[in-house]
This record gives structure tokens, sequence and C-alpha cells, in this order.
């Protein structure tokens, strides 16, 4: 039957490598279309082969126009067979949908930006200043990789108190003794906990900070709990001897005074 049906006229149709080149697709997609059920199957003739006619050219370009578009393939179906106003009413509410994902992806793309970010990702605005001051004025990338890391912890556990102490150092930022040390500091790191220089630092860093203090620069600073305070000490990132031994120098002095 099928025979009678389309093989006296299976020389006015077209195989489905035509089809596919005339409406510009793959043969692949043709197929993907069958089995998505957008484009209807035709029979086979008595070779076995399906044959296409006019419709199914035209079915084609359609659904090929609508996809490349950006309709879903899910809506296509619809589409296709739609009136003028059902086709007018659903194109609007895929434009909808559209403009969502564009934002989505507008909101997708900042988030991306952010993480290539460096200094800026994790921490605030105003440490993120702070650590491209520091650079700046020539700290070491070591350096502001380990004050990045204790501003985010710092701002992470103790947010109110961390305003604070940012502000703070900011502020200190504009005395060039302070500026210097931290330069002094950085240096400081490849020393050797013998070399003398370690004491002429500690003695310029108790000056500074008793002009700090003596001045009440900054106000009160605040006091953390003793549990964030532990916590801070044991992720205070990588160290070096001479840094050690100034810290113990400081700690001496305190005791002794």
């Amino acid at each position: 039957m099928d025979g009678e049906l389309v093989g006296p006229r299976s020389k006015h149709l077209i195989t489905i490598g035509q089809l596919a080149s005339y409406a510009g697709v793959t043969i692949k997609a043709v197929r993907h279309y069958h089995q998505r059920g957008l484009l209807e199957e035709p029979p086979r003739d008595s070779s076995g082969y399906r044959r296409y006619g006019a419709k199914h050219a035209i079915d084609l370009v359609k659904i090929k126009t609508l996809a490349e578009a950006g309709v879903p393939l899910a809506r296509i179906k619809e589409l296709v067979v739609a009136d003028p106003d059902h086709f007018a009413a659903a194109i609007a509410e895929i434009d909808r949908g559209l403009q969502e994902r564009a934002e989505d992806l507008r909101r997708t793309r900042a988030r991306i930006a952010q993480l290539s970010a460096g200094d800026r990702l994790f921490v605030s605005d105003e440490v993120a200043d702070l650590l491209d001051e520091l650079r700046n004025m020539g700290v070491s990338q070591r350096a502001v990789q380990m004050e990045r890391e204790l501003w985010i912890l710092l701002q992470s556990v103790a947010p109110n108190e961390a305003a604070i102490w940012i502000a703070d150092k900011r502020d200190a930022m504009k005395d060039p003794e302070f500026r210097a040390l931290n330069l002094e500091y950085d240096a400081a790191f490849n020393w050797s906990p013998d070399d003398p220089r370690l004491e002429v630092l500690a003695d310029r860093t108790e000056r500074w900070l008793a002009k700090r203090s003596g001045s009440n620069e900054g106000g009160e600073r605040p006091v953390l709990d003793p549990a964030i305070r532990q916590l801070i000490a044991t992720s205070a990132g990588a160290s070096s001897p001479a840094l050690d031994r100034l810290i113990r120098i400081a700690k001496q002095r305190s005791a002794g005074s």
C-alpha cells in the first residue's frame, strides 16, 4: 500500500540529504527534529527510504528559523502551527523569558569578573584599597597576600571590629613613619633572627605606637573575644624566624613595662 502511495510520486520527492541541504541544516538535525516530534516523519518508499515533500521543507525552514532565533525546542511545535494571535503572544512570552535569562547572565558575568579582580575578591572595598596602597608603595606580594588573608578572616568572624580596624589602619597609612615601618617589616621577613636591625626596628615600632596611643589617633580599639583572637593567631599565615623574634621582643618589653 505504501508503495502505491509514494512509489509513483517518488521522483517528485526529495531525500533527507536534499531536504537538509535545502533548509541549511544537517541530516542529524533533521533526525533530531523527528525524535522531538517537531517534524513529521514521512513514510518510506519501496526501497526503504524516506521521501520528503514541500510541506516538510516548509516546516523545516520554520523550525530552523525559530530555533536560530532562540526559541526553545519545546515551544517550536506549537508555534509552527499557531495562528497569528497565538504566535504573537507566545513570542512575547518567550522574549520575556529571554530577557530574564539575559539578566541572569549579566549578573553571572559580573560575578565572574569579580573572580578576576584579585585582591578585591572576598574583602571589602576599604580593605582592597588598603591592599592596593600597600602594593603601590612597594610592599611585596607575599606581604600583601598575608594581609589580605588576615582581613578575610577578620571581616568574616568580627565584621564590626574589622570595620573599625580598617578605618584606623587607613588613617595610620597617612603617617610616613607608619608606611616606612610597613616596608621595614616586609624586608625583615628575610633577615636573620640575630640581625641587630631587629632591635632597632622594635624600638621604632615602640616609639610609633606610643606616639599613636598618646595622641589617641584612631580612637579606642575594640577588644576581640579570646576565641576569635586564638583563631586569628593560628591563621596568621607565613612567618619567619626574624618576625618571630620581633614578636618575642615586643612581648618581653610589654611584660617588663
